[in-house]
């Protein structure tokens, strides 16, 4: 019998397990992989990792109808490293199992434990013709 843990719990692991690695190159190197789900939780703890670490104002997945997946944080207009077409979809169903946001757009807190600390991010979720959207809201 396989174990089914909580995602929200498993990203909160990776966020404890990276958070004194380089996000950016971490994030750059998921690609490929056995287990694309592991790959969508770890891209999602890097993610919140780098935005905590360089005082971001929010990041935003974007999935075009063709599948293409891009990602941008707020600081400054900054590309970051996309996690692929089949992993970015992981991510964004990933974000959708934590939050339990469904239909075509939605928001919810998510609060993540990072070493001795928290931080509760803003998540919004929106769907439109061109594509999808997760956006991650860093405070302050």
């Amino acid at each position: 019998m396989k174990e089914k843990r909580n995602i929200h719990l498993k990203v909160q692991e990776m966020c404890d397990c990276y958070a004194t690695e380089d996000p950016l190159k971490e994030m750059s190197e998921i690609k490929g992989g056995d287990d694309q789900g592991e790959a969508a939780e770890k891209w999602l703890a890097l993610a919140a990792l780098h935005g905590v670490n360089n005082n971001a104002k929010e990041i935003s997945i974007r999935r075009s109808k063709d599948g293409k997946i891009k990602v941008t944080a707020q600081y400054r207009e900054t590309e970051l490293p996309s996690p692929g077409a089949e992993i970015g979809e992981k991510v964004m169903n990933a974000v959708r199992e934590i939050t339990h946001i469904e239909g075509e757009k939605g928001k919810s807190p998510l609060a993540l434990g990072i070493r001795d600390d928290s931080i509760e991010l803003k998540i919004k979720m929106k769907s439109k013709d061109k594509g999808d959207r997760v956006t991650l809201t860093f405070p302050g």
